[in-house]
């Protein structure tokens, strides 16, 4: 075969080649500006939260089927590696719940001697039937939470007693409370500690599956609240649960009116679902993971909640009851990588920004979004942002901006549990490193600048190989793995000492905490 001529075009190209790689990398100095005299929100002591579900092993997207034995049904409680996750939080907010919540029977009463598990049947509610959590596995969970210190959410099924209308998703009719409030009193002659419950899975607006009309629904919150209010009368205001509601996709019109028709103190806590990069297969999924431009047009909808929240409810706050991403189980291959902590940790910022109190991630385990993979439970690139998260950023939330380009983003909180203040930076440019500096705000003019006395720690986030499909994340270039006793591993800084420039190279992820920044906000 004859060879073809280098023509001016691929010289051209070989040049570009040789230009980028001989060149030094391209760097901008990003100033952060930091208000330090006054948080602007305030989280929960506990704002990563993770979901368990109850999708069988047969729930399958795409053509592949990636639950496993992960259900609150089957899941593997005796698993050291599940244990040691859970248990390095100290305190890991779980909420249990999903999709097929709304056809989950209590086995007690008249339900404790036919408790069967859900079974796949093509006309049913997402392609399941209802199915049964004994007490038997009622009790092993909350052995395994109280060992384990997690702080649990319940979801309720709230579609009991009510009847599908014809031609319709919309379910009408009241709410029967019987199989939950005995299983309510259940649980509490068990003395097991529920932190909050929550009223039905994704039946607001125009709901997935199924819908309720707002003004039924709040009229079943009230009446729940009372059989809370009834069976924990004997509990501090403190130890009494939390109710959650509506847990599903916002729709402002909706949410007004569940909040104006349940009333003051009903809804303790509003919860909505967020799956803003789109279905788990769609080709454009990178891509808009590392879209700053995309991923801020969710910001619209935490405002709007925060708004009705504010204005139709301000005796409640608002929380992200689930986000996973994607949606469909998450993205293959994607979801699981390194990938999606520029999606996961920017959501977990640009939340507290906008007053949200708690995130809880689809999922701790099951499914392609899985903080722990399905099979071995080996921790998954995500586990690790969520856990240095709840390790270093505190409650309180501070004003950051920055002068760098669309593609640096920037969040800082007071550090938790010591002095000074954790900024979390993402670089979202493929090219293009930034040299960051610090400025505390203190209401003056000019800014005064941030002098570095004493330690910076320094926690660098990069895929394994520079692959960003990497299951595996490097922390300051040392890859995280499980020890050789399935223990988590430490998470160890680089300590700087003599105030060297502060560079976050490109597709790369940093938690800084500065010891000795001065923040009122934070004394």
């Amino acid at each position: 075969m004859a060879s073809k001529p280098i023509g001016f075009l691929s010289l051209l190209f070989s040049s570009l080649v040789l230009v980028i790689v001989v060149s030094p990398a391209l760097a901008d100095d990003v100033m952060v500006t930091v208000r330090a005299v006054t948080p602007i929100q305030q989280t929960d002591g506990n704002l990563v939260c993770a979901t368990m579900d109850w999708w069988p092993k047969d729930k399958c997207n795409y053509g592949w089927c990636p639950w496993y034995n992960s259900s609150i049904i089957n899941l593997d409680l005796n698993n050291t590696i599940l244990y040691n996750a859970i248990d390095a939080f100290k305190n890991l907010r779980i909420r249990l719940g999903g999709s097929l919540q709304d056809q989950v029977i209590y086995g007690v009463g008249e339900h404790r001697k036919h408790c069967e598990n859900f079974k796949s049947d093509p006309n049913g509610m997402f392609t399941f039937t209802s199915g049964c959590l004994t007490m038997r596995r009622w009790d092993e969970l909350n052995t395994f939470f109280r060992e384990t210190g997690a702080i649990i959410t319940f979801g309720l099924n709230a579609l009991k007693g009510r009847e599908k209308a014809l031609d319709s998703t919309e379910y009408v009719g009241p709410w029967d409370s019987t199989n939950a409030h005995h299983f309510m009193r259940h649980t509490i002659a068990k003395g097991y500690k529920i932190d909050s419950w929550e009223f039905g899975n994704e039946l607001c607006g125009g709901g997935v599956a199924a819908k309720v009309n707002a003004t039924q629904y709040a009229q079943d919150l009230i009446k729940l609240k009372r059989i809370i209010n009834r069976l924990y009368r004997r509990f501090s205001d403190q130890d009494k649960p939390k109710l959650l509601a509506p847990g599903g996709f916002f729709d402002m019109q909706w949410f007004i009116e569940m909040l104006q028709a349940s009333g003051p103190n009903v809804v303790d806590v509003v919860t909505h679902h967020i799956y803003n990069l789109g279905p788990g297969n769609d080709n454009n999924l990178m891509s808009r993971i590392l879209d700053p431009f995309y991923l801020s047009q969710v910001a619209n909808t935490y405002k709007n909640v925060e708004y009705v929240v504010k204005n139709y409810g301000p005796w409640s706050t608002p929380w992200i009851g689930e986000s996973g991403g994607a949606f469909n189980s998450g993205g293959k291959d994607v979801s699981n990588s390194f990938v999606d902590s520029f999606w996961y940790l920017d959501q977990l910022g640009m939340v507290s920004v906008y007053g949200h109190s708690v995130f809880c991630r689809q999922a701790l385990i099951g499914g392609n979004y899985a903080l722990l993979d399905p099979i071995t439970y080996v921790p998954n690139p995500d586990y690790y942002s969520a856990l240095l998260w709840s390790k270093l950023m505190g409650r309180r939330v501070l004003q950051t901006t920055n002068d760098g380009s669309p593609y640096f983003r920037s969040y800082t909180h007071c550090s938790k549990n010591g002095q000074g203040v954790t900024s979390l930076f993402i670089n979202y440019s493929n090219s293009t490193s930034s040299d960051v500096s610090l400025v505390g705000d203190y209401n003056i003019y000019p800014p005064a600048l941030y002098e570095e006395i004493g330690p910076r720690e320094e926690y660098h986030l990069t895929p394994e190989g520079g692959n960003l499909k990497s299951r595996v994340m490097l922390l300051n270039g040392q890859p995280l793995k499980l020890t050789s006793d399935n223990q988590i591993p430490e998470l160890t800084p680089l300590v700087v000492e003599d105030g060297t420039p502060l560079h976050i190279a490109p597709y790369s992820i940093a938690f800084i905490r500065y010891k000795n920044f001065n923040a009122p906000a934070c004394a």
